[in-house]
């Protein structure tokens, strides 16, 4: 995986697919891949995808969040355990701040609806990425997903 090479710990992963499916973004996103995007964007929307992944960004498409929402929404299985106890592990504040990046918002965004700074927010994601052992947004979204975010923190 390309997460887990310490020589390749820079290389940021753009997946350009025509399967938005769950499984597929969960499978990417799990092997170290920072973004995902469907071939039926416009072109446009690609270009500033990669600029996104190269800027050091994560960016999933809208499509693909849907997808993942569905999966935990219609999802009657158990949460994966190795994420539900790091989950317990966070603050309130942390997991509603979670939960906003696994619904794809940015820490502009978050910090709107929170009145917060942009900073503060981003220094939230950075202690919620290090208390889970994440490498990026993308991955924070797996685990929110996979450990099954408690509903109330939604």
């Amino acid at each position: 995986m390309i997460s887990q090479d310490p020589a390749l710990a820079r290389v940021r992963v753009l997946i350009l697919t025509t399967f938005e499916e769950d499984a597929y973004v969960v499978s990417a996103l799990r092997a170290g891949a920072s973004g995902f995007i469907g071939k039926g964007s416009e072109p446009e929307e690609i270009v500033s995808a990669v600029g996104a992944i190269a800027r050091g960004e994560q960016l999933l498409s809208p499509s693909a969040t849907r997808s993942l929402i569905r999966r935990v929404v219609g999802d009657d299985a158990p949460a994966d355990d190795r994420y539900t106890e790091a989950l317990s592990q966070l603050t309130a504040r942390e997991r509603e701040i979670l939960h906003l990046v696994a619904r794809g918002l940015s820490n502009q965004q978050i910090a709107e609806r929170f009145v917060l700074s942009p900073l503060t927010v981003k220094t939230h994601v950075h202690r919620i990425m290090a208390k889970l052992g994440a490498h990026d947004r993308a991955q924070l979204v797996v685990i929110a997903y996979e450990g099954r975010l408690p509903r109330g923190d939604r």
